[in-house]
This record gives C-alpha cells, structure tokens and sequence, in this order.
C-alpha cells in the first residue's frame, strides 16, 4: 500500500510508501518437532556463543572507552564503541527475524550526516540512546545465554519429549528481550535526534548563506564603491584645472553608480525579493519563471498567503529548481504548481528534459533536501534516464497572522 501527495500535474505522481505493520505473532504451541522448533533450539544453542562475543565486545571497547575519557581519544573511542554496539543490536534483530519469526522494525539511522561539527556529531553518537539499549541487552544476555544453551543441549539427552515445551518458554523470553530493547526508539525520541540533527542543518546552511553575501558585497558592490569614491576624489582634484576631464569622471562615477545599485537589487533579491513580500508566492514566482531560459508554466492555487518564513523557502526552493532546469535539463517546457493540502503547502516542479538527476551527496539537489527536512518538510525526486524529471516538496503550512 502507498500512501500518495496529491498530485497537481497530470505528468506525473509521487508515491511514498506507507509505513510496514510490525505487528508478528509467535506461532501456536507444538506437540512435535517442525521445522520452528529447530529453528528455535537452533536460536537457544547460539545464544551462548553470540552473547559471549557481545559481552566481551561491550567490556572491552566501552570499558577502554570511558577509561580514557581523560584524553583526547577517550570520546571518539567511545563513540566508535557505541556505533559498534547498534551493529551488535542489528545482529541481534536479524537472527531474531530467521529463527523465532519476531518481526522488529530497525531503528532510524543516527543522523550524524549535515549535524554540524565533529564535537556534534561525536556527541550525538556518546548519547544515543538505541546504542545504549544495544549495550544493555549485550550485558543481560550472557547470564541468559549461558543458562538458556545449558538447559537446551542437557534437554537434547535428558528431556527429549518436552524439549518444544521448554523451547517455547525460552525463546519466548527471547521474544520480549528484543522487542523490549532492540525495538525502534518511541516516537518522541525520534523526533528528538531529527530535530537536533535539523538544528545542525539549518546552522550550517546559515553560515553558507552569510558568507556568500559577504563575499558578494566584497567582491561587487564594495569594489564599484571603493572605486567610485577614488573617481570622484580625482574629479574634485581636476574640477578647477579640467573641468572636461572632471566632467568625464563625473560621468564614469555616475556609470559605476548605476552598477553598483543594480547589484545591491540583486543581491537583495537574493535575500528576500521585494515583490514576494508585496504581492506573494504568485507574483515572485511568475517573476523567477521569466528569467528561466525555458518556458515556465506557473500555476498559484492558494486562497491565502502562509507565513513569510514558509514563503521563503518556498520561493527560494523553486528558485533553486528552475536554475537546474536552466542549465542542466536541456528542457524544452516546464511548469510550476503550488496549492495547499490540509496543513501542508505542496509544490511541484516538473520538466521534459533529459533527467538523471540524483540526491547524490554534496548535489545542488541534496542540500534542497536537507534544507527541507530542516523545517519538518519532504523532498521526492523522481528523474528517470530520459526524462521527464518531476520534483515534488512539501512544506508544514502555517499562517501568517499566526506567525507575526
């Protein structure tokens, strides 16, 4: 089952698959040996060896790590040690999946990728907290290993008729511990480590968009002032021996005055358009599709404006879009729809160029991705080989008296 954004645009529709049922049912008692009581006497005899090696791992790599927290490895040990106990919790879930059928989903990723610095990133991995559970199942299971492979290798001599009672009971535990510890974390500690990851996100994209101003300012509108103040200082100095000369310098200052404020207006729509803050999303699209080198097609179905902040991003990520499909679609038409959905602003784009496009790391189109999920929004590219290439972001709607 797929649950889909409502599409705007005939060309196409993006589908994002619905969340699986995790729901799993241990089967009914067996009076016999099948194939899942050997599965199960199979998953009691590995439980030793496997909780040993867990055991041994937890001691010696996180024990070596908190020993030398008073120096400068101490921490990223650590933190490796901690990374290294979620792949322990993964082993785990995968042989609870082939024998007892327990059916847990995995956790989400630890988001270390866009969430910051490295002291960030090392800090987000120390206090995990599906690592943690990994670390406590590896120390509760080796006393538990050790009696649970006991009993079942002394059944399979001495309590041969009742070995799939016993093995039910057992695995049944087992059952509880991996739903107990291994399972995904709740909802609220999810949404903890999105939004501390985001917070990283939206830092870093910041800091980009501050130096790319003042880089602008340095390199354009500073430079044609420096120069025009050194101009109008030597037309002062021949104001009175030439006042041709003079009159010509005047001339060229006014020329450098003019460039100098049109790249001010550009810079400054690069930062906010004026005619979004005036007229909306309407206009300041239309606006960005005029000056694509493709036909545009802009389609604004919105009864009301959302919130300036949402608006911005909006533009901004059309804006965006509009420019790769300027200079690396080789399209010859695009269009541009935008409406609201309940609590959500939906935009598409979509062009008939040559496609290929990726979310590829370090990608124009990956850092709209980022910047997207930074403010709890979706980011669907579908750009098959050929084309078409249809872009489909969501955004939380929110509403302007509300955010004033």
């Amino acid at each position: 089952m797929t649950e889909r954004i409502p599409s705007r645009d005939p060309h196409t529709s993006t589908a994002i698959p619905a969340p699986a049922d995790p729901g799993d049912r241990p089967p009914p008692p067996r009076f016999a040996y099948d194939r899942h009581t050997w599965k199960e006497i199979a998953h009691l005899l590995a439980n030793f060896p496997c909780s040993l090696v867990g055991f041994i791992y937890v001691v010696t790599v996180l024990f070596t790590g908190f020993g030398l927290t008073v120096t400068v490895i101490g921490f990223p040990l650590l933190a490796l040690g901690l990374l290294g106990a979620r792949q322990l919790g993964r082993a785990e879930r995968a042989r609870a999946r082939a024998l007892l059928g327990v059916r847990v989903d995995e956790p989400s990723r630890l988001p270390l990728r866009g969430a910051g610095g490295f002291w960030v990133r090392l800090w987000l991995a120390v206090k995990d907290p599906v690592a943690w559970r990994s670390v406590l199942y590896a120390f509760m299971r080796l006393p538990w290993g050790v009696l649970t492979f006991t009993i079942t290798l002394t059944s399979l001599f001495v309590l041969w008729p009742v070995l799939p009672f016993i093995a039910r009971g057992l695995t049944n535990a087992d059952r509880a511990m991996v739903r107990g510890l291994l399972s995904p974390s709740d909802e609220l500690e999810r949404r903890i480590a999105e939004l501390e990851s985001d917070r990283g996100v939206v830092v870093d994209t910041a800091a980009a968009d501050l130096r790319r101003i003042e880089r602008d300012l340095h390199d354009g509108a500073q430079a044609r002032l420096v120069n025009l103040a050194m101009g109008l200082g030597l037309a002062k100095e021949k104001l009175l021996e030439d006042p041709d000369a003079a009159a010509r310098m005047v001339d060229e200052a006014h020329g450098e005055v003019k460039l100098a404020l049109q790249e001010l207006r550009d810079l400054a729509r690069g930062i906010h358009p004026a005619v979004l803050t005036d007229r909306g999303l309407d206009a300041a699209l239309s606006s960005v599709a005029s000056r694509c080198t493709v036909p545009v097609k802009v389609t604004v179905d919105l009864s009301e404006r959302p919130a300036a902040a949402i608006e911005g991003i909006a533009y901004f990520t059309v804006s965006e879009l509009l420019q790769n499909v300027s200079k690396h679609s080789g399209a010859r038409s695009a269009s541009v729809d935008v409406w609201r959905s309940e609590t959500r602003l939906l935009i598409q784009v979509w062009d008939d160029g040559r496609g290929g496009a990726r979310l590829d790391a370090g990608s124009g189109m990956r850092g709209l991705a980022e910047r997207l999920d930074a403010v709890d929004g979706l980011f669907v590219l579908e750009s098959p080989e050929g084309g078409p290439t249809t872009v489909t972001a969501e955004l939380p709607w929110r509403d302007r008296e509300q955010s004033g």
